[in-house]
């Protein structure tokens, strides 16, 4: 269905990617993995036609209708989430008027292979327009329990991403463009996500850094690394071919460390012996005097000549080894997150009370009669969207004030807050500038303190407004840091991170000795971090133990 030759991008004198080849077909679920600053959203951008690539092409049938899912998703903020649906489902009379013409046309050209693939499109058109089905999207989604008279400036972060899922939905593609479909979705909603993805007709292919999600619906995965390598199967398939690759090209990288090294030993053994026999060219030593020997003389310094044409020789051939085409190099350390939260951090025994806290706006969202957090906990808030998970952690941050009851911090606690939306970082300022705000030290230590967390060359200096989203939840992760926090709010804090970068975000969190109560609905992470999940349900939590 969708072909993609040889194509690359670049950036004035930076390239992105390049020699990229895939293809993709009917059935397909392909997932597209790299590290943040890969070039993935800009591939798919490409083949939506939404840039034009620097070289290379990309094939696809006549009128095939695709579905694009971009990662920052803008909404009119004035239009009704009712009228936003109703312009997408369309009128169904000029599809019908359309259908019509096309009915026509393909009973003088029956043979027309083309108008037939035409009247099926516009049948399907036909299909998602009808109210009914787009009803049985839109409730799957949630989004019926939405006022449809709501602006949608005012929808949440989740509520977004189920509105322009169900836009590309109910729009009926052959070919489905998901730029991380997964972020802000509730596990209940992932979860329908993946089930309709196993019934779709038509070819996927998504980015996602949700591995339990690749896990479930992936058919093969592309990966993205300058150019494309494809790899058969889900992640957890890829991951054990990926390891494998590694494994083989490091064995290989160290049996050619040790023939060089062998090569190099020769080398100088043969050298060692060629300055021995020209030493004993220029002189002996007879009855304790040293006098000239002219045929011995020239016989050992022909010796040494050929002795030293040997050594010239193996250091070509060795030379020659080196620089084959066919040579492994050593595998690169993937660039991950390096965090290091220090060897101690002390806190009190008693880091949360919650008593008889109800959290709302102009209504209660959620209630919570008694609960205790203690030192080294590690919390899962997890539940649908819309629940009270963010009013919850907002209240405790003292950034919005309970309807009723009271959540009281221990005494020692020292608090650090990671927002969901990102706004606490300041857009105009620089990683470098707001560290140097807080008194991190100097821009020197700052740049190399932010280096772990994968700022590289000049991105320390640029504005925050300019950093992707992935940078920027990596910086406010870096700043909680420096700020020496032992008690963790987090809200949705890995939604913008890389594969890699999850898992390095996974081990620092655990070797992290503070406490943590985090909102994430990567089952994934759960799984591998959680000492007790939170289940927000029915306007209460519900504890489970891990």
């Amino acid at each position: 269905m969708l072909t993609v030759h040889h194509l690359s991008k670049s950036f004035n004198l930076t390239t992105l990617f390049e020699d990229v080849t895939f293809s993709v077909s009917a059935g397909d679920r392909a997932a597209l993995i790299g590290a943040n600053g890969s070039g993935k959203t800009t591939l798919l951008r490409i083949i939506a036609s939404e840039e034009l690539p620097s070289q290379g092409t990309m094939t696809l049938p006549n009128d095939v209708r695709i579905g694009y899912l971009p990662q920052g998703f803008e909404l009119d903020p004035d239009q009704t989430l009712g009228e936003i649906i109703g312009r997408s489902i369309g009128s169904i009379d000029s599809l019908e008027d359309e259908l019509t013409a096309l009915a026509i046309a393909l009973s003088e050209h029956p043979d027309d292979a083309n108008l037939q693939e035409r009247f099926d499109r516009m049948l399907r058109r036909i299909e998602s327009a009808d109210a009914d089905r787009a009803a049985t999207i839109t409730n799957a989604l949630g989004l019926d329990d939405i006022d449809p008279n709501l602006p949608t400036g005012v929808l949440s972060g989740g509520q977004k991403t189920r509105l322009a899922l169900a836009l590309v939905l109910l729009n009926e593609p052959d070919l489905l463009l998901l730029d991380e479909p997964t972020n802000h979705l509730d596990i209940a909603m992932l979860e329908w996500l993946e089930n309709w993805l196993a019934t779709f007709s038509g070819a996927v292919l998504f980015v996602s850094h949700d591995r339990t999600f690749i896990d479930r619906t992936a058919t093969k995965v592309l990966a993205l690394d300058n150019g494309i390598t494809e790899y058969s199967g889900n992640y957890t398939d890829y991951l054990a071919q990926w390891q494998l690759e590694r494994e083989k090209q490091m064995q290989a990288y160290l049996d050619q460390v040790a023939e060089v090294k062998r090569i190099k030993k020769d080398v100088a053994r043969v050298r060692e012996t060629a300055r021995s026999h020209e030493n004993k060219s220029t002189s002996v030593r007879k009855g304790g005097e040293r006098m000239a020997q002219s045929g011995f003389k020239d016989f050992v310094r022909g010796k040494a000549k050929a002795t030293a044409k040997v050594a010239k020789a193996r250091e070509a051939k060795l030379n020659r080894y080196l620089d084959a085409e066919d040579r492994v190099e050593k595998p690169a350390r993937s660039w991950q997150m390096n965090v290091e939260f220090g060897e101690e951090v002390r806190i009190g025994r008693s880091v949360l009370h919650l008593h008889d806290l109800t959290v709302g706006y102009d209504q209660p969202l959620l209630h919570i009669p008694e609960h205790y957090v203690s030192a080294g906990e590690r919390i899962i808030l997890t539940g649908a969207n819309g629940s009270g998970k963010t009013t919850l952690l907002k209240v405790i941050a003292g950034r919005l004030l309970p309807l009723n009851g009271t959540a009281t911090l221990g005494s020692s606690v020292h608090l650090g807050y990671m927002a969901q939306e990102q706004e606490l970082l300041d857009p105009e300022k620089s990683p470098v500038e707001m560290l140097r705000d807080i008194g991190f030290g100097s821009d020197t230590d700052i740049r190399n303190y932010l280096h772990n967390y994968l700022f590289k060359d000049q991105e320390p200096l640029k504005p925050t407004a300019l950093l992707s989203y992935g940078q920027r939840a990596r910086l406010q992760l870096a700043i909680l840091v420096a700020q020496g926090c032992n008690f963790l709010l987090l809200d949705e804090p890995i939604n913008h991170l890389d594969i890699p970068s999850r898992e390095m975000f996974e081990q620092a969190l655990l070797q992290f000795n503070g406490t943590t109560l985090a909102v994430v609905h990567d089952r994934y992470f759960i799984k591998r971090f959680a000492t007790e999940v939170w289940w927000v349900e029915n306007g209460g939590v519900r504890r489970e133990i891990q």
